[in-house]
């Protein structure tokens, strides 16, 4: 078996030979920096470009580092699960009550699970028809797709069985004392961080080794479809987070409705029948979804940042900067992979520094969470400016993008740590409202999450700015270097790559912030196990105090998710564009286009695409095929599109140019005129301008499409992508008011039939609110998910990429604001009910806690179901659109010439 696949592989064959070594070099930097030197020197002195096509050894070592770095992370999130199964469990009534929840969250994913592998399979076999009957794309793409989505659950699953076996030993660490609560906690909420990253980075350098050196392909094909497995990672994101998010929010309303406002019980109440649905839904919606969430997040950033990079660098670079075309399409691809790899070595450094003191307030732990964090980042902007000018040297502006990135994400954090802590005034004059009724509660949070949002809206668009001006020189627009006769950087996707990597270094230090996020349910589950097991009241303070912190490192990190999205997002819509340029290379090359009869030269297929195909080869080789680009206002011109001359030959519906010159970027053809004039070189009007679809830049499809607000598609695309987010947020909502509605009567049925339960004497039906919100979950998500999944494949068969750009413009900006407006609203509104609960305004019991409970429950789907279900929402129709972007180019009404 082994010696076949060499022998069909002989690529991969010598990868696993020289794996060993590669991984030994990863470990002896000096050796790389050195051989990295002589390499960098040997290019500087050459006089002209050599097309580097293999950097050697190097390669090896770069891919190596990242793939070095994903075994460490999932090496370290297995000692830190290991330690935390080591841990003291607590009483067998705590045992009882975490085997509960435990049983419940695991008989949720089988369902959800069996639902989205129906649904995978069926997406598979469509990506497999457009792929090997279509041709509209590489036929690796149904393959990547379910990798996606494969790591991406297993990412969720892994985090949620720690999650559930960790609360009971969280609750246990807490009668010893605060810190130790927060060790199990945090550490448990670390191997999440860490799964997540460490499964991310090796599905990406698997996927290189089997491209690359297994099969072979060229490199903007292999980022491309690499980028591909990012949808399945995104469907399966969305299915965890609006399933997990109905589940949840339905359970907690539901609980906290009839319990704490009917009964006047606390929320943990074990005589309250939703209580353990309750804490299943942290489980699956705050945990298992969240992983999925970032999972992709993370990939997603790193991709379409390789795939921007590599356009970047598709030309032969000149000889100031001392690289070569394919030296610098790999330095570019790999160096977010490095900055991600050594991220993760950073990551965990910080997570064994969070440690904090007895009786700390929330400020002081979120000093102690603090504390990790900047220490990580503060080491990650050192080593990105390392990478980088060991990587890029002539390009040092791009490690300021990933300094961008990261000071954007931390200030998106502490803003949405001041709007939702209640250690902070918005908070605590919102609970204030409490004392006039739920309506002002109401009013005053909805207000408040709409003010937040400026903050990290501003903070996106200048990291936007400034990560594009200095990767790209402050190249704002393309030079003409086609004009000069020179093929440089492409400048624009130079600085689109900085946005890109400004992404990269935002979530390059996921292993500590998803940690600290995650860390918030466990501590939540860990309160609701100290209250149903009786223990002493200090307990059930400390594990408040973490529960408190949870909210609002829970809210930083849906901030830090949202910011990260956003920049995400304008990486992938530049990523769009390299597929669609893909699109016309699989179009060109499908041979029921021009066929491998037809004599060598150009041949009209539309008024704006011309296919050139090559000399005839030996019999069973492939003839080159090029596609070349007319533009809108060349194609609409009087004899190009209406008239046709008698040279032309027309044969199976294509027609043969006569082209008496073509460079590698640009052709021109004469026009037919009446017999009495003559064409002359410098008539422009007479003349048709062709545009290589291969070497055409990124500003030039923006020209050949009409991405522009006075384009009437661009701007109908724009508005349906406002629109699909308050659908979708609208549907979510509906679906938890649903769910909880069911919940709230299952509740009051079981305290009116059986009053035992009141009085302690008897125990209430916990599996019945389970499989009430385990079915409504399954039912409901189904159509939000389809939602995302349908729209940009409906919208660019109608009105094509240029409707498509729009479409994603438009879901970029409303879902970003919105999706902070939520998320900071439920923040706040948790925070401002916890803040009574701790002795404010009357404490628990009053009209002003009962008008809290009420805020809670409105922000519960805001901050816990809608919220951050947008942000995969923006993404997941991002990747959708790259993945069907060879469909649309070829069979939109646009393309076809009917709209």
């Amino acid at each position: 078996m082994i010696s076949r696949v060499c022998r069909t592989f002989p690529s991969l064959a010598r990868v696993a030979i020289a794996l060993p070594a590669t991984i030994a070099a990863c470990w002896s930097p000096t050796l790389a920096f050195a051989q990295d030197a002589a390499e960098t020197a040997a290019d500087t002195a050459a006089t002209t470009p050599v097309a580097l096509t293999d950097l050697g050894s190097m390669e090896y070592v770069f891919w190596g580092v990242a793939f070095v770095a994903s075994l460490v992370a999932l090496v370290q999130a297995v000692l830190f699960y290991k330690s935390m199964m080591q841990a003291d469990e607590g009483t067998p009534k705590m045992i009882e009550i975490a085997g509960y929840v435990r049983e419940g969250a695991a008989a949720y994913l089988r369902q959800q699970y069996i639902v989205v592998a129906i649904f995978f399979a069926v997406i598979c076999a469509l990506l497999a028809f457009a792929s090997y009957y279509l041709h509209v794309q590489n036929e690796y793409v149904p393959f990547a797709f379910l990798t996606g989505g494969f790591f991406s659950g297993l990412a969720g699953f892994f985090g949620m069985k720690t999650a559930t076996w960790a609360s009971s030993r969280t609750a246990a660490g807490a009668q010893k004392s605060l810190n130790a609560g927060l060790q199990v906690a945090f550490r448990s909420g670390a191997v999440m961080g860490l799964t997540v990253v460490g499964l991310g980075l090796l599905d990406i350098t698997v996927w290189y080794a089997i491209l690359r050196w297994g099969v072979e392909l060229p490199l903007v094909d292999i980022t491309v479809v690499m980028l591909c497995f990012g949808m399945g990672a995104s469907s399966q994101a969305l299915f965890a987070r609006v399933g997990g998010g109905i589940f949840t929010k339905a359970a907690d309303v539901g609980a906290d409705l009839v319990g704490k406002v009917e009964q006047g019980i606390p929320e943990d109440d074990p005589r309250n029948p939703a209580t353990i649905a309750d804490n299943v839904g942290d489980n699956v919606g705050d945990v298992a979804g969240m992983g999925a969430d970032l999972y992709e997040s993370y990939c997603g950033s790193i991709l379409a940042t390789a795939a921007l990079g590599v356009a970047a660098f598709a030309g032969v670079l000149s000889t100031d900067n001392g690289m070569a075309v394919e030296s610098g399409q790999l330095r570019a691809l790999f160096l977010p992979m490095m900055i991600a790899g050594v991220g993760i070595f950073l990551s965990i450094l910080g997570i064994y520094l969070v440690r904090t003191d007895e009786d700390s307030s929330q400020k002081a732990l979120l000093k102690a969470l603090g504390r990790g964090i900047d220490i990580s980042t503060i080491l990650v902007i050192i080593a990105s400016v390392g990478l980088t000018y060991f990587l890029l040297p002539s390009f040092l502006g791009i490690s300021g993008s990933v300094i961008i990135g990261l000071a954007a994400g931390w200030v998106i954090g502490k803003w949405t740590e001041y709007c939702t802590s209640d250690e902070y005034q918005p908070t605590k004059n919102l609970a204030a409202q409490t004392l006039t009724g739920p309506a002002t509660v109401i009013i005053a949070g909805v207000a408040d999450g709409m003010k937040s949002v400026w903050v990290p809206v501003i903070v996106v668009c200048l990291a936007t700015l400034g990560s594009f001006a200095l990767a790209s020189s402050q190249n704002f627009l393309d030079f003409d270097n086609y004009a000069r006769g020179l093929y440089e950087v492409e400048y624009f996707a130079l600085g689109l790559y900085g946005v890109g990597i400004a992404a990269v270094g935002m979530l390059s230090t996921l292993g500590i912030t998803l940690a600290t996020d995650a860390y918030g349910p466990i501590a939540d589950n860990a309160g609701g196990n100290a209250e149903m097991a009786g223990l002493e009241p200090i307990v059930r303070e400390r594990t408040d105090a973490l529960d408190s912190l949870g909210n609002t490192t829970a809210a930083t990190g849906k901030g830090f998710a949202i910011g990260s999205a956003a920049l995400t997002a304008l990486a992938l819509l530049a990523a769009y564009i390299e597929e669609v340029r893909l699109g016309f290379e699989y179009w060109a090359n499908d041979a029921a286009v021009v066929r491998e009869d037809q004599d060598p030269g150009f041949y009209k297929v539309t008024d704006q695409l011309v296919v050139q195909i090559g000399p005839k080869v030996k019999e069973g080789e492939t003839r080159e095929r090029l596609a070349w680009l007319v533009f809108p206002e060349d194609s609409r011109k009087f004899g190009w599109s209406a008239r046709r001359t008698p040279e032309m030959n027309t044969s199976k519906g294509v027609i043969k140019l006569d082209i008496p010159e073509a460079e590698e970027y640009a052709a021109r053809i004469p026009l037919q005129l009446p017999s009495n004039e003559k064409a002359t070189a410098t008539d422009v009007s007479n003349f048709i301008t062709l545009v290589s679809a291969q070497k055409a830049t990124l500003p030039d499809y923006a020209r050949y499409y009409d991405a522009s607000l006075l384009n009437p598609k661009v701007l109908v695309g724009v508005f349906i992508g406002c629109m699909a987010t308050f659908v979708f947020c609208a549907m979510t909502m509906q679906a938890v008011g649903r769910a909880a509605q069911g919940m709230v009567e299952e509740v009051r049925r079981q305290f009116r039939e059986n009053p035992g339960i009141m009085k302690g004497t008897s125990k209430p039906d916990y599996a019945r609110p389970v499989a009430i919100s385990t079915k409504a979950a399954q039912r409901e998500m189904v159509l939000p998910s389809l939602l995302g999944l349908v729209t940009p494949i409906a919208v660019g068969l109608l009105l094509g990429v240029g409707g498509v750009l729009g479409l994603l413009v438009g879901t970029l900006c409303c879902g970003f604001c919105v999706a902070i407006f939520m998320a900071n609203a439920g923040g706040s509104w948790d925070n401002a009910k916890k803040y009574v609960e701790s002795g404010a305004h009357g404490g628990k019991g009053t009209d002003a806690h009962k008008a809290a409970v009420v805020g809670d429950t409105v922000g519960d789907p805001f901050k816990d179901t809608s919220g951050p279900s947008l942000n995969i929402l923006i993404k997941l129709m991002s990747m959708v659109s790259v993945v069907a972007a060879g469909l649309i180019v070829r069979y939109s009404l646009a393309a076809m010439g009917l709209f």
